[in-house]
C-alpha cells in the first residue's frame, strides 16, 4: 500500500469523504460532529494523505498543526473494502512517524463516544493515546472522547489489549 499527500481532487478520494461525512450524520447532533469537509481538509494547517492499494483509494488521514509542538489527528477513514486489513493502523503510524519528523512532542485526537467508534478508540489505544481533557477549540461534550499521546522518534507498534 502507498501512501501519499493528497489534494483532495480525485474522485475516488472525493466518494469516501462524502461516505466519510454522511456516516457521522447519525452518529451525534450537529454541533458534536467534528469531522472536517472538503473546505476544511484543504485549510493551509492540514496535510491529508491517501493511501492506495494499487489503484483503488484504501483510506486516509491529516495532521492539523495546533501549535509548535501540539499537532491533532483528523479524519482518519478506511475504506469498506479495506476494513480489517490495517489501512487504518498503518495510516496512524505513518501520521505518529510525520508528527516526530515536524517536531510536535504531543499528539491528540477527538474521536465519538458512541459504540460506532469503538474501534477507532480501540486503535487509538494501541498505539498509546490515553483519554485526555478537551484540547484546542473542543469543549467538554458527552459525544466526544478526547486523547493524547506524547510524539516520539519512532511510532509503536500497535499494542492490542
Amino acid at each position: 500500500m502507498d501512501i501519499r499527500v493528497d489534494n483532495l481532487e480525485s474522485p475516488e478520494v472525493l466518494a469516501l469523504l462524502r461516505e466519510h461525512l454522511d456516516s457521522m450524520a447519525p452518529t451525534a447532533p450537529a454541533e458534536s460532529r467534528h469531522a472536517l469537509d472538503l473546505g476544511g481538509l484543504r485549510s493551509s494547517d492540514i496535510t491529508f494523505w491517501s493511501i492506495w492499494d494499487g489503484p483503488v483509494v484504501a483510506g486516509f488521514g491529516a495532521l492539523k498543526h495546533l501549535t509548535e509542538s501540539h499537532a491533532e489527528v483528523k479524519s482518519m477513514r478506511t475504506a469498506t473494502s479495506h476494513l480489517r486489513q490495517g489501512v487504518a493502523s498503518k495510516m496512524l503510524q505513518h501520521i505518529i512517524k510525520e508528527a516526530a519528523v515536524r517536531g510536535y512532542s504531543r499528539l491528540s485526537l477527538e474521536t465519538g463516544s458512541m459504540e460506532f467508534f469503538e474501534a477507532a478508540r480501540r486503535l487509538y489505544t494501541s498505539f498509546g493515546f490515553v483519554p485526555c481533557p478537551p484540547f484546542g477549540s473542543y469543549k467538554t461534550d458527552p459525544n466526544s472522547v478526547f486523547m493524547t499521546r506524547q510524539v516520539n522518534e519512532l511510532a509503536p507498534e500497535p499494542s492490542y489489549p
